[in-house]
């Protein structure tokens, strides 16, 4: 596509009036119509830059409505040829996540005392109140009703665990941590960023459209998980061997030396088991945060190596 001087000019697109991450990202699909460049040539001109651009993890970002890490988004823009607004485009982004943060950011409850009465005309001629016994009393007839039904829904939930199925339903799933069921096991970069290509990490279901996870049963009670996205096409998760990331998941081309697992039903849900050794898919570290990596490790029944499927 030529040197990086050879670049059209970027005036035209700007994230300067943008409101909101979903307008943001409209920005960022504009810049790249503009570049003219398809993903695998932006993630040949980072390189050539010396940043990391890996081309699935642009081309999710450009498909979702929440706003890119700033490395991802500086090295977005030099490669399309905007690299003398990289601030411009790195403050609006900081404009609009301090923004969501205070939005999203809870209103503190107020502590509210039951005994006190507004200090009001109205509040004088009020009916006197009952004693505070005849209260409690009415109270605990109350809550007696509740914790029985609170209980009896406990043993339900206990009691369901003999319908269990033995299998999952196989075809197009997603694959969620019990403890966490609104993240989804989808393609994402290791947090220590030691590994340039995808890994199975956990992300918000929401923001994670793609790959789309498909589980094929190959007999013997043996599964391969595989994932499709729009633009690198299908890959078999396989648990790695590498040092560096070892026991972590990776989509390989080749479905043929992808790791076949086996699903074990536990209380509601699955152990997910590779056919070729004693360890389990756990999550790394016992982490609940969003962005932790699937991982193999040692089985021990802990409540990080329970996993939802789900038909999606």
């Amino acid at each position: 596509m030529g040197s990086l001087g050879e670049l059209p000019p970027y005036e035209d697109v700007s994230p300067h009036e943008v409101r909101d991450a979903a307008g943001f990202i409209a920005s960022m699909q504009r810049l790249k119509e503009r570049s003219g460049l398809t993903y695998r040539e932006l993630e040949e001109r980072a390189a050539r830059s010396g940043d990391v651009l890996a081309r699935s993890t642009l081309a999710d970002v450009l498909r979702r409505t929440s706003l890119p890490r700033p490395e991802v988004l500086a090295a977005f823009v030099r490669a399309c040829g905007d690299g003398e607004r990289v601030d411009v485009w790195l403050a609006t982004r900081d404009r609009l996540a301090a923004a969501a943060r205070t939005t999203a950011a809870p209103v503190p409850a107020r502590d509210v005392d039951t005994d006190a009465q507004p200090r009001t005309e109205a509040a004088t001629i009020a009916p006197p109140r009952r004693p505070r016994a005849a209260t409690v009393a009415g109270a605990t007839t109350l809550v007696v009703p509740m914790l029985a039904l609170v209980g009896w829904g406990l043993l339900s939930a206990d009691s369901a665990e003999p319908t269990t199925p033995a299998s999952p339903a196989d075809g197009w799933v997603t694959i969620r941590p019990a403890r966490t069921p609104d993240l989804c096991l989808t393609d994402g970069r290791t947090r220590d960023g030691s590994y340039d290509s995808a890994v199975a990490v956990q992300l918000p279901c929401a923001e994670a459209p793609v790959p789309r996870t498909y589980l094929e049963p190959v007999g013997e009670g043996l599964y391969r998980i595989q994932w499709h996205h729009p633009e690198m096409g299908k890959g078999c998760l396989t648990v790695m061997g590498a040092d560096q990331i070892k026991g972590m998941l990776e989509p390989r081309q080749n479905c043929a030396q992808g790791t076949l697992f086996r699903l074990e039903p536990t209380a509601g849900t699955f152990r997910l088991r590779p056919a070729t050794s004693s360890g389990c898919i756990g999550i790394a570290g016992d982490d609940t945060t969003t962005g932790a990596e699937a991982i193999e490790e040692r089985c021990s029944g802990a409540a990080d190596q329970r996993f939802l499927v789900r038909a999606g």
